[in-house]
């Protein structure tokens, strides 16, 4: 298929790779994979067992007039255990090449569909200013959210989108589908197409 470019010209790209069906299931079960992979799962509560203290029978069984009790670390007691504590535990989920690949190639042919993917030759500024990148979006016509997918990372375009909180900087061993699906636009240079299309291809 052949897109057109934003800065003129056009790019010639697989339809392998930019324009399949979207499988919404499938986009569905690798996103929330992604993201339970990056939760750390290192909370960690006691237990009755492993809070200090606790050793002896706080009282005698019988004739007290108060309620049997075999340790003051009972999970009812103030400064007991929990009586289900949470354990480090780890979060992710299987998720095959195949499975990665057939994502990310939905994804950007929903993304070519539905014209939210904006295509140049390059990105360049004269320096690292926030105000020469939010007039370089300007002109191609996307406002402040927006994902910028570079084949190699641009130190200036780096430092000028570090002030604009909902603008983010990615090279194409970066990116990713939660990435690609929380921007309302991708602006996205040939040459990180190019290496794209070799990966998804």
């Amino acid at each position: 298929m052949k897109l057109k470019a934003q800065t003129g010209g056009s790019v010639e790209l697989a339809d392998e790779a930019f324009a399949v069906d979207f499988n919404e299931a499938l986009v569905h079960q690798v996103v929330t994979a992604f993201r339970a992979k990056a939760r750390r799962g290192t909370k960690a509560q006691k237990n009755r067992s492993a809070v200090r203290g606790g050793g002896a029978k706080p009282w005698r069984q019988k004739g007290t007039g108060r309620a049997r009790a075999g340790t003051i670390r009972s999970p009812i007691w103030v400064g007991g255990g929990r009586t289900f504590a949470a354990k480090p535990r780890d979060y992710s989920q299987k998720v095959n090449r195949k499975m990665y690949q057939g994502a990310m190639r939905s994804i950007l042919s929903e993304l070519v569909r539905q014209d939210r993917l904006v295509i140049v030759d390059k990105i360049k500024l004269d320096a690292p200013k926030t105000k020469e990148l939010v007039s370089k979006l300007a002109e191609l016509g996307v406002g402040e959210n927006t994902l910028i997918l570079l084949h190699e990372y641009k130190t200036k375009v780096c430092l000028a989108a570090r002030n604009l909180p909902h603008v983010d900087v990615l090279d194409t061993r970066e990116v990713n589908p939660v990435s690609l699906i929380k921007f309302e636009k991708v602006v996205a240079t040939e040459d990180a197409l190019k290496a794209l299309e070799e990966r998804l291809s």
